[in-house]
């Protein structure tokens, strides 16, 4: 298994290109966007480079790396001569669903398609396949050249010889894979999420601020980010729609998104990607500034 196509060249999907990249397989790197193409390499070269002065990698290891992607715009064309692709488009049922369906028409048999999804179900993309026996969930964290973990999903269908060949790919990227089963959220997000929830809703209901949410739980639980700085690292979008799979999977109303994470998805404080969320980062310094919003 030497030629891998990644779908998406958003944060995940260039993150993914670039590890298999690293580690001496030939990836095509495919969107529908030309910018978004251009912005997912020049972003890989901006982390090799990082490596690169960390005194990580030399420059022939970066140099290398970039020539083992290809850019191609057209998924017909991308996936057509490779051995796994690895989805890792919009966190969009009906999106994954479509692309799934593409895939299992444009590519070999014997080609595994995994997707990067950190919620939705691996059983129903499957079925939106003929070869559900060959549809697995690989679920990077990010940043996915610094994170080690990879949770391996099976499908309801998902044989073993895919899981274990997936879980052996995974250690020849220098990761670490869990397997887990196929239920909403998985193991991550079904642990992270609901606790980032409960941060918002304490900031909701005037328990406390945003910074001082935020310490509790560095200082308190060692974590070495707060949920709310998280949330916005995520993208408040992304944490609503995995809220929403996990309330419509479970239909329990511990799952229910606070209506604060709502309104402002709503209203397009997303994050960092975005400029704002509970914190403003559109100031171009480390320091972690609370938004006017949420200044007391």
């Amino acid at each position: 298994m030497k030629n891998i196509a990644v779908i998406g060249a958003g944060t995940m999907g260039n993150g993914i290109a670039h590890v298999f990249a690293q580690c001496g397989y030939q990836v095509n790197l495919i969107d529908v966007s030309t910018q978004a193409l251009e912005k997912g390499l020049a972003t890989i070269s901006k982390n090799l480079e990082r490596q690169v002065s960390k005194e990580k990698i030399s420059t022939e290891d970066k140099q290398n790396t970039l020539n083992n992607i290809t850019l191609v715009s057209d998924i017909k064309d991308g996936v057509s001569n490779v051995d796994l692709v690895v989805e890792a488009a919009t966190e969009n049922i009906d999106l994954k669903l479509k692309i799934f369906q593409d895939l299992d028409e444009h590519t070999a048999e014997h080609v595994i398609l995994a997707t990067n999804t950190s919620s939705i179900s691996i059983t129903k993309i499957g079925a939106a396949t003929s070869r559900p026996d060959k549809v697995i969930g690989m679920h990077f964290m990010n940043p996915v050249p610094v994170m080690k973990l990879v949770e391996i999903i099976r499908g309801y269908s998902t044989t073993d010889e895919v899981t274990e060949l997936i879980m052996d790919l995974s250690k020849k990227l220098n990761k670490i894979p869990v397997e887990v089963n196929d239920y909403p959220g998985f193991v991550a997000n079904r642990i992270l999420m609901p606790m980032i929830n409960e941060a918002i809703i304490t900031l909701h209901e005037g328990v406390a601020g945003v910074s001082e949410i935020d310490t509790v739980m560095k200082l308190g639980m060692a974590h070495p980010m707060g949920p709310l700085q998280l949330a916005d690292f995520i993208g408040l979008d992304v944490c609503l729609a995995i809220m929403e799979v996990l309330y419509d999977g479970f239909g329990n109303s511990k799952y229910a998104p606070c209506p604060l994470l709502v309104n402002m998805v709503t209203a397009g404080k997303l994050g960092v990607k975005s400029g704002e969320g509970f914190y403003s980062w559109g100031h171009g310094t480390k320091e972690l500034i609370v938004s006017d919003k949420f200044k007391s």
